[in-house]
């Protein structure tokens, strides 16, 4: 398996290179490959602040492309949740993913973040 850097697959979702967005397209389409959140979370803050492009939009795109077989990352279930989280709040990607630990895996998390600590209330409500 092959570890794709944040510049593969921003070619590849914006097409703002064409010789580039090629090649993009060649390695994720046909080579098995691993997207960890820490690269995921660089395309979001891509996208989200230097492209300017709204969360949904942002969301969808990536919860998109971690459906082709051959792409992969640290726990499907986590980035799910945290996509989720994502695109109806205005937390950050980061701190969305420690929700979906929380979420997901029942992790405790530890924060003096008020979004966050309000968030996880919830989920502990129901």
């Amino acid at each position: 398996m092959h570890i794709a850097d944040a510049n593969v697959v921003l070619r590849y979702l914006l097409f703002d290179n064409a010789e580039l967005a090629a090649q993009a397209a060649d390695i994720i389409e046909k080579t098995e490959i691993f997207i960890p959140f820490e690269v995921v979370a660089e395309i979001v803050y891509v996208l989200e602040k230097v492209y300017k492009i709204r969360r949904k939009e942002i969301s969808n795109s990536i919860l998109e492309l971690f459906q082709y077989e051959n792409i992969g990352t640290n726990d499907d279930s986590i980035l799910l949740k945290a996509m989720g989280i994502f695109s109806s709040s205005k937390m950050d990607f980061v701190d969305t993913l420690l929700c979906g630990y929380s979420e997901v895996r029942g992790d405790d998390v530890i924060t003096f973040d008020k979004e966050i600590n309000r968030f996880l209330e919830k989920i502990r409500r129901g």
